[in-house]
């Protein structure tokens, strides 16, 4: 698969909900629309959604936001319910994987999507089967391809042992790098797979103007690592890094930031914005020499 854009939209902070399973703090559905549209009309050609995103909230303003508009990419995503208590739960048999991309197509008012991703390892499910009632979808044609988010590399060899996988999806960025040390990267270049990154801005905090005191006190960010006492020396490291970087080059943190996910080969970033003047932001990304690389590399380690 091959995605024009360096940059893909990314929907799941444009569902936040109180009641939903992720809250970034409030958030408007026209906004959320405008800004899907704002990222189209700055260059982004490429949109990454799931259905767990506001329970379905995210796939419909999406639906809402391309309709009557050319053919973009869509990338959605299935395997994660919703149970009776609310919380979240993995199942990717079959049937769940078939009736989660009808509703999610209706969502999405499209007959047919570019490709659905299967969102986290179910441990009750063997890939097999998954990736089976996948690759029916794609001999349908409902389905362009199918992808993995989250897996490591042995569902990953498992589920190619079945049929092509698309694209695989993983969290990377200066201050995450799992996916390097796991072995997906290399297992994704060795099989000329688009690896796409989530949260490259580590959800915000490598974004300039982020303050998490100012976030609302419940605010999903305020758990992550990266807001814990023992991360702020190497955080500190990492801004500073890219505020350099970015003041010689005449350019913003946010766009350094990205500029160095992208330029790892074969990768491609993922972006949750929030406001039209956020996604015209993500598709700004710098060009980074070898220097810069690995003043950012030396910055962010551990």
């Amino acid at each position: 698969m091959h995605l024009r854009s360096p940059v893909g939209l990314g929907t799941a902070p444009l569902s936040s909900r109180r009641d939903g399973p992720l809250w970034w703090g409030p958030q408007d559905d026209g906004l959320s629309i405008a800004t899907i549209e704002a990222a189209l009309e700055a260059g982004i050609d490429w949109i990454d959604t799931a259905p767990f995103y506001g329970w379905g909230l995210a796939e419909e303003l999406v639906g809402q936001a391309l309709s009557g508009r050319a053919p973009v990419t869509v990338l959605t995503k299935c395997g994660t319910q919703r149970g009776p208590d609310g919380r979240a739960f993995e199942d990717a048999s079959p049937a769940r994987v078939r009736d989660g991309v009808r509703a999610s197509l209706e969502r999405l008012r499209m007959d047919h999507v570019d490709v659905v991703q299967v969102h986290d390892p179910d441990r009750a499910t063997p890939i097999e089967a998954t990736w089976e009632a996948l690759m029916h979808l794609v001999a349908d044609g409902v389905v362009g391809g199918a992808g993995l988010s989250n897996h490591p590399v042995a569902l990953m060899e498992r589920a190619r042992a079945v049929g092509p996988v698309t694209v695989v999806q993983h969290r990377y960025s200066l201050l995450s790098r799992d996916a390097e040390r796991d072995g997906v990267l290399a297992w994704c270049r060795a099989h000329r797979v688009p690896f796409l990154a989530w949260s490259p801005l580590a959800s915000g905090f490598l974004a300039e103007g982020f303050d998490l005191a100012a976030l609302d006190p419940t605010d999903l960010r305020r758990g992550l690592i990266w807001a814990q006492t023992a991360s702020q020396e190497r955080l500190a490291r990492t801004r500073r890094a890219l505020t350099d970087v970015a003041r010689e080059l005449g350019t913003t943190m946010t766009s350094v930031a990205l500029g160095w996910v992208v330029a790892q080969p074969g990768v491609a970033a993922i972006v949750g914005a929030r406001t039209p003047v956020e996604a015209a932001a993500a598709a700004s990304v710098a060009d980074l020499d070898q220097s810069a690389l690995d003043r950012l590399d030396g910055a962010s380690a551990p």
